[in-house]
């Protein structure tokens, strides 16, 4: 029995209460009953926070009936939707042609790599015809002032502010009727009814639910800014990726100059499509045939470096492969990879043992796609591996030789898609001759360019080895 004076809660509510407090890890969105150093979800350290939830919504729909949904036929014509160019020619590119009212649109990127900058040079040029907005959270209006200023866009009639409350954000979006309207950066805006910091996963979720619903219902263009995470995901849940329109990623060394905007989601455009900036004292400048760029600087009749042919998107892109092979002074050999898969690297290098006898086990293999670009398609093995038996050797590849195609575990050449643009682009930059699989597919062939056509890796690397 309980003594007298002593307070008791029901079974329930004293459950109730032990519920009421969760620990949220901000780095993937798990929940967790208890505090704990480190994720069981995604292992990262010391990212859970406690969060207190919102009021959980009834459990059932109870007796209310809803309204039967109309359908629509799958055939018939739909207009497209209206866009509005930001007269960045790149930039229209990787989002499809321009930016769609009402849509949302979300660009992260490692700090310091121009996201600010990009949509201030956006939205001052949109904003000779049509309202724009600029909305820093991390900045004040005098330090957005000052960029513009360098970047010789002080005469824009951009409307700055410098706030974190969505509340009033969407109050203001509402009474003036924005077109276009930034966001920098969605880890620090915050919803005055929820009791969790700003970047925070909760924080973070319903601020930019807020925010998007506010822009489709007004059909005003939304562009969100993200931090990303040391794994050069964006920072918050992964739900952030899924409620807005197109996601775009900033990639690039700040060392180099070069900056690369890729679509990695878009629902009214193609994926994958990229733009290349340049970075310069004017802010980033677009580059309108990267692939002169990407070679500008390449050393002739240099051992282990060969030119790949590689497709971004609907654009052909040329890069410059490069690969060392040294001996190693330690009992495992280094493996390092810049711009390419290292699990690629490892497959091409066991193919070359296995299927050709070329022993680089005892060797540090070194390899660099040249200009800061991320290839991500398997058509680079080819010239991967003439890359690395040219190292191996001492023979240069040709310099007026362009290279392509996959490479099968049993050491054949595979055909890729879309050979036609990647010699019509070769051919344009002045390449002679092309190095291709067998069975590539070519349609309405035209040129001067010279190709050989190879069905195994072996028939390939006589043309790179010492006799």
């Amino acid at each position: 029995m309980l003594k007298k004076g002593v307070f008791s809660l029901p079974c329930e509510d004293f459950f109730m209460a032990r519920q009421a407090v969760l620990f949220v890890c901000q780095s993937c969105g798990s929940t967790h009953n208890k505090w704990a150093g480190k994720c069981d979800d995604c292992g990262e350290w010391n990212t859970i926070i406690e969060e207190i939830p919102a009021a959980a919504p009834p459990r059932g729909l109870g007796a209310a009936k809803g309204r039967v949904i109309s359908f629509a036929p799958l055939s018939g014509v739909s207009e497209s939707p209206p866009r509005r160019t930001t007269g960045i020619a790149e930039l229209d590119r990787v989002t499809g042609g321009g930016l769609v009212a009402g849509s949302a649109i979300l660009i992260g990127g490692d700090p310091g790599i121009g996201k600010s900058t990009i949509l201030l040079q956006a939205v001052a040029k949109l904003a000779s015809g049509a309202k724009c907005a600029y909305v820093s959270g991390e900045e004040s209006v005098d330090q957005v002032r000052m960029r513009a200023l360098r970047l010789g866009l002080a005469d824009a009639p951009v409307n700055l502010a410098a706030a974190t409350s969505v509340r009033d954000i969407i109050a203001t979006m509402r009474d003036e009727k924005f077109d276009v309207v930034v966001i920098d950066s969605i880890q620090t805006m915050y919803l005055d009814n929820l009791d969790s910091a700003p970047g925070t996963v909760a924080q973070v979720r319903a601020s930019a639910q807020e925010l998007i619903r506010a822009a489709k219902q007004s059909g005003t263009s939304l562009l969100i800014v993200g931090h990303v995470t040391k794994d050069g995901q964006i920072a918050g849940p992964r739900v952030l990726e899924h409620m807005v329109d197109t996601v775009l990623y900033f990639e690039g060394d700040r060392g180099h100059t070069f900056r690369i905007l890729r679509a990695v989601k878009n629902r009214f455009g193609p994926t994958d499509e990229i733009g290349v900036f340049e970075m310069g004292e004017l802010g980033l400048q677009e580059v309108e045939n990267p692939s002169a760029l990407f070679l500008s600087q390449r050393s002739e009749q240099i051992s282990g470096s060969a030119v790949f042919a590689g497709m971004e998107g609907t654009r052909p892109v040329l890069v410059e492969v490069q690969a060392l092979v040294a001996p190693s002074p330690l009992g495992t050999p280094r493996r390092a990879v810049i711009g390419w898969d290292s699990a690629r690297l490892a497959m091409v290098l066991a193919v070359l043992e296995a299927r050709c006898n070329i022993q680089i086990g005892p060797n540090d293999v070194y390899l660099n796609v040249a200009g800061g670009l991320r290839v991500t398609e398997p058509a680079a093995d080819l010239a991967v591996a003439a890359a690395l038996a040219s190292s191996l050797s001492g023979v240069p590849v040709p310099e007026d030789m362009v290279i392509f195609g996959e490479i099968g575990l049993s050491g054949e050449a595979r055909n890729v898609g879309q050979t036609d643009a990647r010699l019509k682009e070769a051919e344009k930059l002045g390449f002679k001759h092309a190095l291709i699989p067998h069975h590539a597919k070519m349609k309405n062939r035209q040129g001067d360019l010279r190709l050989t056509q190879v069905q195994h890796l072996k028939d390939m690397l006589p043309l790179f080895t010492e006799d």
